[in-house]
Formats: C-alpha cells, structure tokens, sequence
C-alpha cells in the first residue's frame, strides 16, 4: 500500500483503545500529523461504526465497540481504497500482452487483498494493543 491510511487508522484505534475518549489534537500529537487529517481519518472510521464522535467542550472521538470486536480486516477495509500491489497501467491495445495484462493484475490483486484480508480477520485490536504494554 503506497499510502498511511492504514497506519493512521490502527493508530488512531489503538490510541483510542489505550486511552478512551481523545481529542482530534490529542491524536494528531500522537501520529505527528495535522489535526485536520485526524478528523478526515475519523470521519472514514466513524462512517464504519468504528468510532464515535462528539463535538464541543467534552467532546472528542472513541470507539463505537469494544476492542475485541474489531478485526484488523475491519480497519484495512474501512481505509483501503486501492489494490495493495498498486494500480493497473494503460498499455498498447494491440499488444498480445498489452490486450491481457490488466485483467490478469486486477485478479493478482484481488488475490492479495484477499490473503490480506484473511490475515488481518484473524487479529483483533485488542490483541494489537497488547504490544504496548
């Protein structure tokens, strides 16, 4: 994955996890990123009823379940937005290879995210949380 959705959003969930209710500033200290970024992260998980937010003096973000019911596949689902391996290009329609190549990478892909997608249903963020101790 070329980007640090993913990252963002285990982090975000862990710190959560550990501390409870947490501000978009708070977390954003934490990761070392702008709080603004924070929010968009945020806004991702709570629309996959992963966190809840509450706005104003008190306010601030936590999980919507308990740790243990979150799957890491959860979360990489919630922020994936494209193949693991990468994007298909746009080659010569007439090439012999060139014709093929992207339906057989869009399987490929397919094939690794779903690999992916096993691993990851089998840890909890709970379990992830327990390397901080």
């Amino acid at each position: 994955m070329s980007n640090v959705q993913f990252a963002t959003a285990i982090h975000i969930l862990t710190l959560l996890a550990s501390e409870g209710t947490l501000s978009s500033t708070d977390i954003a200290g934490s990761i070392n990123i702008n709080a603004a970024m924070v929010r968009k992260s945020l806004s991702v998980l709570s629309r996959e009823g992963l966190v809840e937010t509450r706005e104003g003096k008190g306010g601030g973000a936590s999980l919507a379940k308990p740790a243990n019911l979150i799957l890491l596949s959860d979360i990489y689902k919630a922020v994936n937005t494209a193949p693991l391996l990468g994007k298909t290009n746009h080659p010569d329609p007439g090439c012999k290879i060139g014709k093929q190549i992207n339906s057989h990478l869009v399987e490929l892909y397919s094939q690794a995210d779903n690999a992916i997608i096993n691993r990851l249903s089998s840890m909890t963020l709970a379990g992830f949380c327990k390397k901080f101790k």
